[in-house]
């Protein structure tokens, strides 16, 4: 950032770009939570509870939030990467996003992919399995909803290794680096999906990805990262032109979309797949990601460029509760499934609860580890005091 008067910050936090972290992050959970109550059974057979109460809505609710929420992710995550690496050595940069994502994603496939079964076994009240069916290794959903970590360290190595090869992004205006990772997804997510029949995801031990949009979060990636590099937000957006004209369309490819998506469920015997119907579902797909990226990003610049206690208590939580929340979600679910509630109200519930619980295990989490870093130096200082 240039200076103080161009970017109201407190120190180096973008409050903005913190705050839509945070609501992305909520979005998850959203979308997560939607998987209990969708009404197609296309969750039921994997996901941690299926709660035989169903909601219509929510899966089109979820078709939205599967357009947007992983690229905002990767994008913001991008944006963050150059002042990451700034002044580091390349060993220093390794082991700190080793540290960051790897290290959760080891603890996490070995504690929370466990949990994930035995709750989804015990909510639907099957027997438990041998223990050594719980790992991701041999479970056939993989790492589930942790597939980020690793390709987001993935994703920095290779931005690492680029830079230490002095190998920089072409200087591209801003406009022709958008339309250029338009036409560059569209074109890879069509061929990889609708020609080459790579379709759905690629599950491994140590990396899972979705085949026809790994490169697109990679470019959302490169693409936030050159948004730091021209120092795209210095300045506060002034013409709302462009904001108002793309708030106005933007429902026209998701709406799309929609369509694309739920169509082959209007004729369950002997709808055919064609390359017609694959280049109208990616392209409706990354003009609503374009639309979508585009308005999220400019609303939280004009809007919620502000900080406050929740705010800065929830962004501080956002990455624990993404980690986290599914197992929630399973706990929480699964107290629901007997309920004599309307499926609604047992979702909004279930909203609440799996947010709220999630952001106070991991606010405890960090006030447990302050209190014991804290008292460990107190201990060092009075030991120090002694000699």
């Amino acid at each position: 950032m240039t200076s103080k008067e161009n970017n109201p910050t407190q120190g180096n936090r973008i409050h903005w770009m913190d705050n839509l972290r945070t609501i992305i992050i909520f979005l998850v959970v959203l979308y997560h939570v939607g998987g209990v109550y969708e009404a197609a059974g296309l969750w039921g057979w994997f996901w941690i509870v299926d709660d035989p109460a169903t909601i219509t809505w929510v899966g089109i609710l979820g078709i939205v939030f599967d357009i947007i929420v992983m690229p905002a992710i990767f994008f913001i995550a991008g944006y963050l990467i150059p002042a990451s690496l700034k002044n580091k050595t390349g060993w220093e940069f390794l082991k700190g996003k080793f540290k960051r994502l790897m290290v959760p994603w080891v603890i996490a496939v070995l504690t929370l992919i466990p949990l994930y079964k035995v709750i989804f076994l015990y909510s639907r009240g099957l027997p438990q399995e041998h223990w050594s069916t719980y790992f991701h290794i041999t479970n056939p959903n993989s790492q589930n909803w942790l597939w980020f970590l690793p390709v987001l360290f993935v994703f920095s190595m290779i931005y690492l290794l680029l830079s230490k090869a002095n190998i920089r992004i072409p200087n591209i205006s801003l406009k022709g680096a958008v339309w250029g990772a338009f036409i560059i997804g569209f074109v890879y997510s069509f061929s990889i999906g609708g020609i080459l029949g790579f379709r759905s995801w690629t599950l491994t031990p140590l990396i899972d990805f979705e085949n026809e949009r790994l490169l697109v979060y990679f470019m959302a990636f490169l693409l936030g990262s050159l948004c730091f590099q021209q120092n795209v937000f210095a300045e506060k957006p002034q013409s709302k032109m462009l904001y108002t004209i793309v708030n106005a369309i933007a429902w026209i490819p998701i709406t799309i979309h929609i369509f694309a998506r739920l169509f082959p469920f209007f004729y369950l015997e002997g709808f055919e797949i064609t390359p017609l119907y694959r280049l109208v579902w990616w392209l409706s797909f990354h003009l609503s990601l374009l639309c979508l990226l585009y308005l999220m990003i400019e609303t939280f610049r004009r809007y919620f460029d502000k900080t406050g206690r929740i705010w800065s208590e929830l962004n501080r939580n956002s990455y624990g509760v993404y980690i986290i929340h599914v197992i929630v979600i399973g706990v929480f679910g699964t107290l629901l499934l007997n309920l004599s509630l309307p499926a609604v109200v047992k979702y909004l519930m279930l909203i609440v609860s799996t947010y709220v619980v999630s952001n106070l295990i991991v606010s405890g989490y960090r006030s447990l580890v302050q209190t014991v870093k804290s008292s460990r130096s107190k201990s060092i200082s009075r030991a120090m005091n002694v000699r």
